[in-house]
């Protein structure tokens, strides 16, 4: 059995998965742990398979006929491999040089077998922090962050709150949720808690999943010394404006429907 399963899922982005393979595969040299990647292709004609093949013939192609979206792609690939732990990644991620993150990782959770779920800290191409741990959102989290609401005093402590900008992010600590681009989870955990709620096409299904393992009790942490490089493109966020990004961009109607589902899953749960 493999030590570490990387999951990672594909859409349109065949060019981004070459550059954050080469650095996978640059991070695992003279690392003890055996790991597989796993590459779940939710646009085959973009011509992933062929560039696997001539690059990378060691990762595991599942190609799918559709776009399923993150959580349900990503679902298909963690059912595929039988490992310790399995690492839930976007494709727009680097591992920086010589920084053994897998290694690290992996020798983290062992030290602390309580721990269910955790995650390095994600730098900008800039090397400037990245805000991906948050506090469970209130209802109205989405309105102030996309709309004039968000501007006053008031409503921005409670972003500023909600995405824990309150400490310095340069402690390991226990977080309500974690960005879905980097989750490291133990296999034993997440085969109790589940598997992503398929319900939710795209965005929010980390946060179900970090909730749901907090309510069996495996603990969810943010760890500040592991780093990983993430460009974050926030599809949703490409059009300002409320009502406007709802009409022209159809990420972000994707995004409220998940908000709306997540909260009508989680109702009558305080925050």
């Amino acid at each position: 059995m493999n030590d570490i399963a990387v999951i990672i899922v594909n859409y349109k982005m065949k060019d981004e998965i070459r550059g954050l393979l080469l650095s996978l595969k640059s991070d695992s040299i003279g690392s003890i742990v055996k790991v597989q990647a796993v590459i779940v292709d939710n646009t085959p004609e973009e011509g992933m398979r062929l560039m696997l093949t001539k690059n990378f013939p060691d990762v595991k192609y599942l190609p799918q006929d559709n776009n399923l979206g993150f959580g349900k792609a990503q679902n298909i690939g963690l059912k595929s491999v039988e490992t310790k732990y399995y690492f839930i990644l976007n494709p727009d991620v680097i591992f920086p040089n010589g920084e053994r993150v897998l290694q690290r990782l992996y020798e983290f959770m062992e030290a602390r077998p309580k721990i269910g779920l955790c995650a390095p800290k994600l730098l900008n191409i800039d090397s400037s922090l990245q805000f991906s741990c948050s506090r469970f959102p209130s209802f109205w989290m989405p309105f102030f962050r996309r709309s004039f609401l968000g501007k006053s005093p008031r409503n921005q402590a409670k972003i500023k709150k909600y995405l824990m900008k309150d400490f310095d992010h340069n402690s390991t600590r226990p977080v309500d949720w974690l960005m879905g681009s980097a989750l490291f989870a133990r296999g034993t955990a997440l085969k109790q808690v589940g598997l992503f709620d398929e319900r939710y096409f795209m965005y929010f299904e980390d946060c179900d999943l970090c909730r749901r393992f907090w309510n069996a009790h495996w603990p969810v942490y943010y760890v500040y010394d592991i780093k990983l490089m993430h460009r974050h493109i926030q599809g949703s966020a490409k059009v300002t404006g409320f009502f406007k990004s709802m009409i022209k961009n159809p990420l972000t109607r994707i995004h409220i429907i998940s908000w709306l589902k997540y909260m009508w899953k989680w109702r009558g749960i305080s925050t």
